[in-house]
C-alpha cells in the first residue's frame, strides 16, 4: 500500500487534485492515479519538477462550493516541515490556469503566527466581487524561507458563485522556478524577495475565462522599498 511522505506543507482542503492526503476530494479523473507525494515542490534547484498546479486535468467534479463575500478556511496538513515560513499566496485563475489573481496573502513567516505557534489553517473572506465560476481554479503557492530553493503550488477546482463580471488583483508572484526570478534562503531576513511581491502586475479577470487582461504592469526586477515589513493581504 503507497503511503505518503511528509516533508513539506500541502493543502488538503479544499481538495487540491490527486491529493492522497486531501479532505471531501471528489473521483479521480480518468487515467489519472493518486498523488502520493503531494507536499513536493513544483521546482527545486532551479529545476521544473512539475507544472503549476502540479497537474492540468481537473477534478471531473469541483472540490468545493463558494459564494462571493463569504468566509473560506484552507487546511493544510500537520505533518509536514513548514521551513521556517516564507511567502504564501492564495490565487484564483478563470483562463483554465493562465493567469492567477491573488486573493490572499501571508508575507514573511507563512505557516506561523505573531507569537511563533505553527499554523496549519487560514481563514480569510472571499472577495465579493469575484467573479461567479462554475470551472475556477484555486491556488496556494508558497516560497520556502529556508532549505533548498523550491516553489510550491497545490490547485483545488472550485465552483464559485457570483454576479461580478471582472476581478482586479496582484498577479500570483512566482520565484526559483525556471525562467522567473530566483531568491536566496531567508537567513531570518524575512522580506528577502518581498519586492517581487509588492511589485506584482495588477490584472483583471473576467467571468468570461478569454479576456484576462494585465492592467498594471510593474517590472519584476525592480528596486526593493526602502521599508516593507513581511504583512498579511486581506
Amino acid at each position: 500500500m503507497a503511503t505518503s511522505v511528509w516533508t513539506h506543507m500541502s493543502m488538503i482542503s479544499p481538495c487540491p487534485r490527486y491529493n492522497s492526503l486531501g479532505v471531501g476530494c471528489p473521483a479521480l479523473p480518468p487515467g489519472q492515479a493518486i498523488d502520493y507525494n503531494e507536499s513536493s515542490p513544483i521546482a527545486s534547484g532551479g529545476v521544473a519538477l512539475q507544472p503549476f498546479c502540479k497537474y492540468a486535468t481537473p477534478w471531473p467534479t469541483p472540490a468545493a462550493r463558494w459564494t462571493a463575500g463569504q468566509s473560506i478556511t484552507v487546511d493544510f496538513a500537520e505533518y509536514g516541515s513548514e521551513h521556517d515560513g516564507g511567502m504564501c499566496e492564495w490565487s484564483l485563475s478563470y483562463d483554465n490556469g493562465t493567469s492567477f489573481v491573488v486573493i490572499n496573502r501571508v508575507l514573511g513567516r507563512c505557516f506561523f503566527d505573531a507569537q511563533n505557534n505553527h499554523v496549519f489553517n487560514y481563514t480569510f473572506t472571499l472577495p465579493a466581487n469575484v467573479p461567479g465560476s462554475d470551472s475556477a481554479i484555486f491556488a496556494w503557492s508558497w516560497v520556502n524561507a529556508m532549505g533548498n530553493r523550491e516553489f510550491y503550488m497545490n490547485c483545488a477546482d472550485v465552483v464559485i458563485d457570483g454576479t461580478s463580471e471582472s476581478f482586479s488583483g496582484p498577479q500570483m508572484t512566482v520565484l526559483n522556478y525556471p525562467g522567473y526570478p530566483s531568491v536566496p534562503e531567508f537567513m531570518g531576513n524575512y522580506s528577502t524577495g518581498l519586492e517581487y511581491y509588492n511589485n506584482a502586475p495588477t490584472i483583471t479577470v473576467y467571468a468570461k475565462a478569454n479576456q484576462t487582461t494585465t492592467s498594471t504592469t510593474t517590472s519584476m526586477s525592480a528596486d526593493p522599498p526602502q521599508s516593507s515589513p513581511p504583512s498579511t493581504m486581506t
